[in-house]
């Protein structure tokens, strides 16, 4: 099922509203991956767009599974995103306003993968390391979590 390629039929490029769900997933040495996009070349949370009757869970597992190549487990809430940040403007002209449930991990498994064509490149980084080029409604999650954030947030 795609639900957004199919409501792009009727909607054509106009405004979409979405639930995105993403995974900060850190590794043993307190690094977090991040997923560099092929669509603006920007950093960003790994994961993606719910599809009907998926719960978060399921939607940032099957994501994560489908652009990273990994499977994560207990998956913990780290924060609710809203905002006029969330508004994005596609290079192809289609504009979606994606909320974002955001989790956070330690647990994965299997091999990290590039091969995915929404993805450069997959890449862990240190707090004190993080790109300049962040995919703007990623952002905030992103520097919450360098800024050692740890409990759950609405924003």
């Amino acid at each position: 099922m795609n639900y957004i390629a199919d409501m792009r039929k009727s909607v054509g490029h106009d405004l979409v509203m979405t639930v995105g769900c993403g995974v900060l997933i850190e590794n043993d040495k307190g690094q977090v991956l991040l997923q560099k996009r092929s669509d603006t070349g920007e950093w960003c949370v790994p994961g993606g767009a719910m599809e009907p009757g998926e719960t978060f869970v399921e939607a940032a597992t099957r994501e994560l599974y489908e652009e990273v190549g990994i499977r994560v487990s207990d998956l913990k809430l780290f924060g609710l995103y809203s905002g006029t940040d969330r508004e994005i403007h596609y290079p192809n002209g289609d504009v979606v306003y994606s909320l974002s449930v955001i989790f956070i991990t330690k647990s994965y498994s299997g091999e990290i993968s590039d091969s995915d064509s929404e993805v450069l490149e997959h890449r862990f980084f240190d707090r004190n390391e993080i790109p300049k080029d962040l995919f703007t409604p990623d952002a905030r999650p992103i520097l919450d979590w360098a800024a050692g954030i740890r409990e759950v947030e609405v924003k």
